[in-house]
């Protein structure tokens, strides 16, 4: 994210909560945005897990929350139902996944919006004000996934097998499966190389697959990637 100066109005301001359980990804996401005088944000709390996330929300009650999905103690979807009463208080998903369960789940829960971490900066603060206005902010491919799922009368089949991954196996499932490597896999997840080779083996074993190979024809056929 870059060059998030300049995007506010004269005279706007934003009160945001981050919520993220990786302290780097939130001082980066601080740094960008929190500069006051130049972007109107003025980042008020921040939290890595849903207790946590759930008091500073009621304690510095927000304009905004930029919400992580997966979190400890639940995920995103968890603190959204335990903030229901915070009136005024916005939410905009903030995530490295763009899984649409994990999409459809948050907008159902109810966010606002959902973007990507590759988000920019400038574009990170015009969807801050947007969300703070009560418009729907989303990055382009995804809106789709939630105009669909609303859209459609039909409750999706179980997939058990998916069901048997954890919300960040998942994840892994689906870089793999799109031919990213361990490292750059760590590095989109802010997690270890080791962490990476530990998830791709959880997945292999509950899904009962040999290789990364069969791994990528198996998420393929159920539109994973």
């Amino acid at each position: 994210m870059t060059d998030a100066a300049s995007e506010a109005a004269p005279g706007r301001r934003a009160r945001v909560v981050l919520v993220d359980d990786h302290r780097m990804f939130r001082t980066g996401v601080r740094a960008e945005i929190g500069r006051t005088d130049e972007t109107g944000i003025d980042v008020v709390g921040e939290a890595d897990d849903v207790e946590s996330a759930v008091r500073v929300v009621a304690e510095t009650k927000p304009d905004v929350v930029l919400l992580d999905v997966h979190l400890p103690g639940g995920g995103g979807v968890e603190v959204l139902r335990r903030s229901a009463g915070a009136d005024g208080v916005r939410f905009l998903a903030l995530s490295v996944s763009d899984a649409a369960e994990d999409v459809i789940g948050v907008i159902r829960g109810g966010a606002r919006g959902y973007v990507t971490k590759t988000i920019t900066g400038t574009d990170l603060v015009k969807a801050i004000f947007r969300i703070a206005d009560g418009d729907a902010v989303f990055s382009p491919r995804l809106a789709g996934f939630v105009l669909d799922a609303f859209a459609a009368t039909d409750t999706p089949p179980v997939d058990e097998d998916l069901d048997r991954l954890t919300q960040r196996e998942r994840e892994v499932l689906r870089l793999i499966a799109r031919g990213y490597a361990y490292k750059e896999i760590a590095k989109q997840l802010f997690i270890s190389v080791k962490t990476v080779e530990s998830h791709v083996s959880a997945v292999l074993r509950k899904l009962q697959l040999s290789n990364r190979h069969e791994l990528t024809r198996w998420a393929t056929a159920r539109r994973l990637v």
